[in-house]
């Protein structure tokens, strides 16, 4: 089953690398929160191919795909949905948001106050929305990717910390190289339109079914008690106010599992928890007001944990590999 989920999970990404062109382990980070059973915040400068990665990853997945632009005038129930009164039948009728969908695109998330960001909240935690006293259960699988642009654009608002915890990675992709931006241009003038199809390499019941194979997944001690080193630590280094919680160190184990299935393995390696280490932790901490001026940002305190925190001894298995490789 490890097998079969690994050679879709790489069939997903080769697809949505066709639109996405250069950013394979960005995407694969994204792939693994998803079978995770997570969300994903991608935080970057506008262009740069977020809201083309949630599409593209919607339909290499053949999910539902809904999209709600936030904007300061977004209400909580443009995004949940409303009782609307039905003239024919004389009742109010339940007519659903964007939120009813397999993933949605919630685009500029920080672009709309506090009150319309936090009708998120219950949806990504509980699976559920509740309007006007009736609570409403989400489809599975049902996930969120939401886009920002950084805090220091005009008319931000910060992610309240307890939204910002519920996505289980942060990621930024970054400019592309020379030659990868050459090839977007390439495909886009080969195609001859804007839109980009994919072929769905799975479906909603295919994903849960890779969910599961992940949820199988066995973690020994050492790697649990390593994650929980790791978020224990950046809570007692210097310089931060609040540090990874237990939901952070339960990500790692989650997002690593996910990590080495997509790799080919059917267990934890130390390497899998370092390589999502950034994207789980980084958003998870917050620095004390004295060093907002300075240089210090999150990413230097993981990476400071990351070479302080003793790393687990390899499995036999791996060093067997590693002998052979040599």
């Amino acid at each position: 089953m490890t097998e079969t989920t690994q050679q879709l999970a790489q069939k997903v990404l080769d697809q949505v690398e066709t639109a996405v062109v250069g950013k394979r382990e960005p995407l694969t980070l994204t792939l693994a929160a998803i079978l995770a059973g997570g969300h994903v915040l991608l935080e970057d400068l506008p262009g740069l191919g977020k809201t083309l990665t949630a599409r593209s990853f919607a339909q290499a997945l053949g999910l539902d795909f809904a999209r709600a632009q936030f904007t300061p005038d977004l209400l909580p129930a443009d995004l949940t949905g409303a009782y609307v009164y039905d003239q024919s039948s004389g009742q109010f009728q339940f007519r659903r948001g964007p939120l009813f969908t397999g993933l949605m695109l919630a685009d500029e998330i920080n672009r709309t106050p506090p009150k319309t960001q936090s009708a998120l909240l219950e949806a990504m935690a509980e699976k559920q929305v509740t309007v006007e006293g009736r609570t409403f259960t989400l489809d599975r699988p049902f996930h969120v990717l939401a886009t920002s642009n950084p805090v220091e654009y005009e008319g931000t608002y910060p992610l309240p910390e307890a939204q910002l915890d519920r996505f289980l990675l942060r990621l930024s992709f970054g400019y592309p190289e020379a030659g990868d931006e050459q090839e977007i241009l390439r495909r886009r003038l080969a195609r001859q339109r804007e839109e980009l199809t994919l072929e769905p390499a799975t479906d909603a019941a295919g994903l849960l079914a890779m969910q599961q194979a992940v949820e199988a997944i066995p973690v020994e001690d050492d790697i649990s008690a390593y994650c929980v080193r790791l978020a224990a630590a950046t809570r007692r280094a210097p310089g931060v106010q609040v540090g990874a919680s237990p939901r952070g160190s339960l990500a790692l184990i989650l997002v690593a599992r996910a990590y080495a299935v997509i790799s080919g393995r059917d267990y934890i390696i130390p390497e899998d928890v370092k390589a999502v280490a950034h994207p789980v932790l980084d958003h998870r901490i917050v620095l004390k007001p004295e060093l907002w001026m300075s240089d210090t940002r999150p990413a230097q305190i993981t990476q400071k944990v990351l070479s302080e925190v003793p790393v687990p001894a390899a499995r036999a298995a791996d060093a067997v590999a590693g002998d052979a490789q040599g």
